[in-house]
């Protein structure tokens, strides 16, 4: 087999049909580019969407879940021993939110490998006072540093510094919503009253934006010190620790563990969070299938154009063959052919889609509900280039190999007889 002299004779066939060719090429590259800009586009929106909810979130969070004792009155009486109780709906002594020994266990989880930050926090009801109208909210105790390192919390003040709330006694970020309620910009003052009716002065030190409107209706945030000062408690009162971890796929496991081993309840991010997660896993499937389809619609395209090719070079496969070349010689020409199509088409694919996603990613997108995107989102991930080359590859070769192996089975004496 003269290698030399079989690329040769594909490369005649390629150009004695050029505009054939042409059109293969171009229906494979604009699969390739659509594949890529489309997977491109839809997985950067997968992350926007998903990080407003999932950046926020811990993937392992330590709480004490508000509930009754599971032993109702009626259970501790022995004389009630072994009878059936139907009077279940007093409710006995409940938990506490508080977190016991929370020092130790934040020294316990900071010794801990597997673990590469933690932020403690409190959640506190309260009322904002504005006139004779007390409007709820929650003031959310932080610890700003540890937030901004595990949370990008920084990302989400739109106005103010975020770290003032640690520097500037009494102070809180409010939610926009919750600010355009109060009518309070920075430097106001706002008034907060909690449960137990103990009213506190607040400095508005920054705005939170989060782009979940409902959410910024409610929440606001102060230092640790700040909210333990509002409820009263010392300064070792948490409610919550927020845990993130190496391997987000074990937190379930390590929420389990933490759980039993500190005496608390626990809950990780896959619980959390798993509507979305589908939903990004649909998004996800979606983008590829039309992808995928694309790539497939381009191989019949291929395909119909080999199978035309070798219809009209019947004469010159009977000739082909009657001077020696083999059918399986015969089945390379085409097939190189078929790959010469798909490499080509591949990389101008791959360079089209890579431009397309460039043009996206400069296209303005501006809303108030996100007010840190200022262009559609796009995922450069090398592993779309690495399937679309792939793609285009194994479908211009399944495209071809009908055609070929129907023009390696010529007969070169029912052709010349047939002229």
């Amino acid at each position: 087999m003269n290698v030399r002299l079989i690329f040769s004779i594909a490369r005649s066939l390629l150009f004695a049909r050029w505009r054939q060719t042409l059109v293969a090429a171009v229906g494979v590259t604009f699969s390739i580019t659509m594949f890529i800009a489309l997977l491109g586009f839809m997985t950067g929106l997968n992350d926007l969407l998903d990080g407003l909810v999932l950046n926020r979130t811990a993937h392992v969070r330590l709480y004490n879940e508000i509930k009754p004792n599971e032993a109702q009155p009626i259970s501790l009486s022995s004389t009630y021993k072994g009878s059936y109780h139907f009077v279940h709906s007093i409710k006995s002594v409940g938990s506490r939110q508080r977190i016991y020994n929370s020092g130790a266990i934040l020294q316990a989880l900071k010794k801990d490998e597997r673990v590469t930050g933690i932020a403690p926090k409190i959640s506190a009801q309260v009322f904002f006072n504005e006139g004779s109208i007390d409007i709820t909210g929650v003031v959310n105790g932080i610890d700003v540093y540890a937030e901004s390192q595990l949370f990008y919390f920084n990302d989400y003040v739109t106005s103010g510094n975020s770290t003032d709330i640690a520097i500037v006694s009494n102070s809180i970020i409010l939610g926009k919503g919750l600010a355009e309620k109060l009518l309070a910009n920075i430097g106001d003052v706002v008034q907060v009253t909690t449960i137990s009716q103990e009213r506190f002065p607040l400095k508005v030190v920054g705005i939170f934006q989060s782009g979940i409107q409902e959410f910024d209706k409610v929440q606001s945030y102060a230092s640790v010190s700040t909210v333990q000062k509002i409820l009263g408690e010392p300064n070792n009162y948490i409610t919550d620790i927020q845990i993130k971890v190496a391997d987000i796929d074990q937190a379930p496991s390590m929420g389990r563990e933490f759980a039993k081993l500190f005496n608390t309840d626990a809950e990780d991010i896959q619980t959390a969070n798993s509507q979305f997660e589908t939903g990004s896993f649909v998004r996800s499937l979606i983008s590829y299938a039309v992808g995928i389809t694309l790539l497939i619609v381009a191989g019949f395209g291929i395909y119909n154009i080999l199978n035309m090719m070798i219809y009209e070079k019947m004469d010159s496969i009977a000739i082909l063959k009657a001077t020696g070349f083999s059918g399986l010689d015969v089945n390379r020409i085409f097939m190189v052919i078929a790959l010469s199509i798909g490499l080509f088409g591949g990389v101008l694919g791959l360079l089209f889609g890579f431009l397309t996603s460039l043009a996206i990613d400069q296209i303005p997108f501006n809303t108030l509900a996100l007010p840190t995107i200022t262009t559609y989102p796009v995922n450069y991930s090398p592993a779309f280039y690495f399937i679309g080359s792939t793609f285009s590859i194994v479908t211009t070769y399944l495209a071809g190999w009908a055609p070929t192996r129907k023009a390696s089975k010529v007969d070169p004496v029912v052709i010349i007889r047939g002229k």
